[in-house]
């Protein structure tokens, strides 16, 4: 998943094997994924469905709410192409799956992730964190003594933070990639 709109096409895919949606519940439940602080707009949300009903992921049916309103509301589906795309991605373990945003997108559709594609995505995020662990300790470490020009405390507060951040990722991922070994 190389771009933002290849992580939304494959957590919509995701959502939709799961049953029909309409527009309306698709983003509360993409909310749910991508958490409260990442926006996602309608004015993002059904531009994606578009170029994925043209692409023939997706179809779409109007269904009546059948309460107090009395609106008509689209519902999507995914197609047979659709589960296959989704196969697809599910099968794979990609570098593009390291990144924050991808990661979550990928680790919420886990399950239909077969095992092995599991413990890869997670061993290369693993890799990934140390790396950036070792840059902050670096960096924090040249400036151990004193702060140098531009670098305020609180920048160096925000080092840390991050650091604390990434370790415990780094302790959860291992642990994760026990228990994927043991559920052989």
């Amino acid at each position: 998943m190389r771009s933002r709109a290849e992580s939304l096409e494959f957590a919509l895919l995701g959502l939709l094997t799961q049953g029909p949606l309409h527009g309306y519940e698709l983003r509360k439940r993409m909310i749910a994924i991508y958490g409260p602080f990442r926006a996602l707009s309608f004015s993002v949300l059904y531009p994606q469905l578009h170029r994925m009903l043209e692409a023939g992921l997706i179809e779409e049916s109007v269904s009546d709410t059948g309460g107090i309103s009395r609106r008509s509301r689209i519902v999507y589906a995914v197609t047979t192409d659709g589960k296959k795309r989704f196969d697809e991605i599910t099968h794979t373990s990609s570098s593009e799956a390291l990144d924050d945003e991808n990661f979550e997108v990928r680790f919420a559709f886990f399950g239909p992730t077969p095992r092995g594609n599991r413990i890869a995505i997670l061993e290369n995020r693993l890799v990934k964190l140390v790396e950036r662990a070792s840059l902050i300790r670096s960096a924090m470490s040249a400036n151990a003594g004193q702060l140098p020009d531009g670098i305020d405390k609180y920048l160096h507060e925000w080092r840390r933070h991050s650091l604390d951040s990434v370790e415990r990722e780094i302790a959860w991922l291992e642990e994760m990639i026990n228990i994927e070994g043991k559920s052989s």
